[in-house]
């Protein structure tokens, strides 16, 4: 389970969130995000290759000079499986794993990694100011409509010399996917990410130092179009945009879309690419 208001009140770095639960309901969108990944907490860890692979990558573009920090946050912590790696990296350290979907907390929760699990939405963090000094975020971010509020939160939250390191996806992923149902009805049926040049301008006006920002696309390859869709699903990253069509989709359209994919079809199967952005930022000793 996650934290409940009465272990928020002996946590010193937590702040009340009723406020913040408050607001949520004003947020069909992310209603839908939470729901989506708390069903896939079972199945989740089963068909994150991507996951892991670019989760590794991050950690590994952390910056090894310097003090570790005393307290780190996991942002969009899903299943746990980094906040677990966090805590064998920064022995000694206290962490806290954060999440808007309570179904992945619950299931993360048995198998410990942090000390918190908060249930809790990134644009507004329940942590007190200068309360961490480190934040990393795989994959979570993009799922934030207002990314400008996500910087702000993470630089209040950062002690000063702090680091928060994200990846996220940009325009190009699922290129394949999209282009294909474009040619089948033209709907949407692909989740939009932003623009490349929005994270860059973003974290230039953040008030943190951009240390690095950069683009490594991870290509996957299926045998088929189910195999994809079928991933795509058990990782609750399945279409949840705005415009999607409803209703379940027709054999011929299905039909339409495995033709339709099959030009991109290379020796190693089918490619599903992922335009993955890498950024480490540091709040100045001297805020900003």
């Amino acid at each position: 389970m996650s934290l409940t208001m009465t272990d928020l009140s002996h946590c010193s770095v937590l702040k009340a969130v009723q406020q913040q639960a408050a607001q949520q309901d004003a947020l069909p969108d992310k209603r839908q995000v939470a729901a989506s990944f708390s069903r896939a907490a079972a199945t989740y860890d089963s068909v994150a290759d991507l996951q892991r692979a670019v989760g590794t990558e991050l950690l590994s573009r952390l910056p090894q000079a310097g003090s570790r920090p005393l307290r780190w946050l996991d942002l969009g912590s899903g299943t746990g499986y980094f906040s677990r790696q966090l805590a064998r990296q920064l022995p000694g350290s206290e962490g806290i794993a954060l999440d808007i979907a309570e179904g992945m907390l619950r299931h993360a929760r048995p198998s410990g990694g942090a000390e918190h699990f908060v249930a809790a939405d990134a644009e507004r963090l329940p942590l007190q100011d200068e309360s961490v000094g480190l934040i990393f975020s795989s994959l979570a971010v993009q799922w934030c409509a207002d990314f400008a509020a996500v910087l702000s939160e993470a630089h209040r939250v950062l002690q000063p010399g702090g680091v928060f390191a994200f990846a996220s996806l940009c325009v190009g992923t699922l290129y394949e996917l999209r282009d294909s149902w474009q040619a089948v009805d033209g709907m949407v049926h692909v989740n939009r990410f932003r623009p490349l040049h929005d994270y860059q301008r973003l974290c230039a006006e953040s008030g943190m130092n951009v240390r690095r920002l950069d683009v490594l696309p991870h290509v996957l390859h299926y045998p088929d179009v189910r195999s994809l869709t079928h991933e795509l699903k058990a990782l609750g990253a399945h279409n949840i945009n705005p415009g999607r069509p409803g209703g379940l989709t027709g054999r011929a359209r299905i039909q339409a879309l495995m033709t339709a994919y099959e030009q991109f079809r290379q020796p190693a199967g089918l490619p599903a690419t992922y335009q993955v952005v890498y950024a480490v930022l540091e709040k100045p000793l001297a805020a900003c």
